[in-house]
């Protein structure tokens, strides 16, 4: 009998080694949090977040206002750092701290007008003497979970959005580019925040996480996978934990025949290749109509050949970086061969200036492409395009309603109006006309994905509305009346009463209202009303 094998079990670790993921440049470590110190975390944030939540929201805008400023003032280092964090370009790097800087200024100038008491209006004159309105209460403690492709802009949003909420905040971010989020964690100490209403979460993820479900974290927030969204589920299920989850994509973009090709052909390159590809709201799939698809076709060939691809060393001679983890990389290889196995070619492909460096895939065109295949089933999340021809609208969007997951979607063509009548039939989240993931740098709109693409919304007065419980609160105009009609004792005239009243208020016939109002309203709540034939 043989001996059992032995199971190896990780220690937790003490630190994190960040590096470039282009050149391998070890870009230096940061200190991970450690499981033992989660309750006092949580405890210092609680009673940060009791503070907090009794600030004014004039009060709490002064306090983000000198995060905006620290943003402003280090936009260009920030940038930097996060370009050699990811392998981006440095232009992809400051459009994620340029943005953040805009939605900070937009979630402080918008949340007390989003979070505002709302009166309720009456819906029934015969609680004529009650009044309600809703109140937008923080939930306490809010989780926040992000991946390492947009490692500045996303979770930076969803904190201010959650500080203006009143709320705590601990973000973890993904390991890979842990040095931005110590960077996240400087910008916030500008602010003069209560001490304990942030903090940095660095370590085992799984079990990081964990400690938060077993500290009874109030809502988590969470963007990356849908296999790691479906865990999360089924972990928050435990305690009905509240989740927003920000999921994958595996968009599409339709380009009618009326397009403008030129324009069309440039968005399906930057919509494709941005990020290298890794972005959720990314273009992979593609449906072009047969009459305009060879003149299509041939613009984004040429326009990604012309790509500029390797590493940015600020000189502005690259247009597309490196991925940013070497597992992502595997995906992207995986579909592709997939795809020239059934029968796909390579249309077009980028060159990638220095064959030496790590983790780079060149920006790819796939033709000859079908739904047997992974690249327009599942989501790639790196530089591959596939493109496929549709004869009419409804095979078009028939094809692009055909994928478990909905982020967003985009309709190419020179008559909004019918773009806009073609929106209303796919499925997806967000939905844009002659542009592709423009709105998630839209803070005033909504971001949200249909089916596997998520639950819940982040960003816009609906995301704040997300960091907040809602309160009704319903209360007596007359409090000194001493009971409500319909309370004990029952009795037949009371029963008459509510009867005859709704016939009023909602019946059809109009002539018969009249004299059983005007009888209802001669009656008391001490004498039954009169017959009424």
């Amino acid at each position: 009998m043989s001996a059992a094998k032995k199971i190896e079990i990780s220690p937790y670790p003490t630190e994190i080694e960040c590096t470039n993921p282009a050149t391998g440049q070890v870009l230096g470590t940061v200190p991970c949090t450690q499981l033992s110190e989660m309750p006092g975390i949580f405890e210092k944030a609680q009673q940060a977040q009791t503070v907090w939540a009794e600030f004014s929201f004039k009060k709490r805008r002064a306090h983000i206002a000198k995060i905006r400023n620290y943003l402003v003032a280090h936009s260009e280092e920030i940038a930097e750092l996060v370009s050699k964090s990811t392998g981006k370009t440095l232009t992809s790097a400051l459009s994620e701290v340029l943005f953040s800087i805009s939605a900070t200024e937009w979630y402080a100038k918008n949340a007390e007008k989003a979070l505002q008491k709302q009166n309720i209006p009456l819906s029934n004159v015969l609680l004529a003497n009650k009044r309600s309105y809703l109140l937008r209460e923080p939930y306490g403690v809010v989780g926040i979970i992000t991946p390492w492709n947009y490692p500045f802009l996303w979770p930076f949003n969803e904190i201010i959005m959650g500080l203006m909420a009143g709320n705590a905040i601990l973000y973890k971010v993904a390991e890979e580019t842990a040095l931005v989020g110590k960077e996240i964690e400087t910008i916030l100490q500008a602010g003069d925040l209560p001490d304990g209403l942030t903090h940095l979460m660095l370590g085992d993820p799984p079990k990081l996480v964990n400690s938060w479900f077993e500290n009874r974290i109030d809502k988590i927030f969470f963007t990356g996978s849908v296999r790691v969204g479906k865990i999360l589920m089924k972990q928050a299920a435990e305690d009905l934990t509240p989740l927003s989850l920000e999921l994958g994509g595996n968009d599409a973009m339709i380009v009618l025949e009326d397009a403008n090709l030129e324009r069309a052909a440039n968005g399906a390159v930057w919509g494709g290749f941005f990020n290298s590809g890794q972005t959720c709201a990314g273009i992979e799939r593609v449906y072009v109509h047969e009459s305009v698809a060879d003149r299509f076709i041939q613009l984004v060939q040429e326009k990604t050949e012309n790509l500029r691809q390797g590493v940015d060393h600020g000189k502005f001679e690259v247009d597309v970086g490196s991925m940013t983890v070497s597992r992502q990389l595997q995906i992207v290889e995986h579909h592709v061969q997939d795809a020239l196995k059934k029968g796909a070619k390579i249309a077009a492909q980028a060159t990638i200036r220095d064959k030496q460096l790590q983790n780079f895939y060149p920006a790819t065109v796939l033709t000859g492409v079908d739904h047997k295949m992974a690249c327009m089933q599942e989501e790639t999340f790196g530089p591959v395009i596939g493109i496929m021809t549709f004869r009419t609208e409804d095979e078009a969007i028939e094809l692009a309603n055909d994928s478990q997951l909905g982020l967003t979607a985009s309709i190419w063509t020179m008559n909004n109006d019918h773009g806009k009548r073609l929106a209303r039939k796919l499925e997806s989240g967000s939905i844009t006309i002659n542009d592709h993931m423009v709105t998630a740098a839209m803070p005033e709109l909504p971001w949200q994905g249909w089916k596997n693409s998520g639950l819940g919304s982040t960003h816009s007065d609906i995301g704040l509305e997300e960091m907040t419980k809602v309160k009704t609160v319903n209360y007596d105009l007359l409090p000194h009346l001493n009971k409500n009609l319909w309370w004990y004792p029952e009795r037949r005239f009371i029963y008459d009463t509510f009867l005859r009243a709704f016939r009023v208020l909602y019946g059809e016939n109009l002539r018969a209202k009249f004299p059983v109002l005007r009888r209802l309203l001669g009656s008391s709540s001490n004498e039954p009303p009169k017959k009424i034939d």
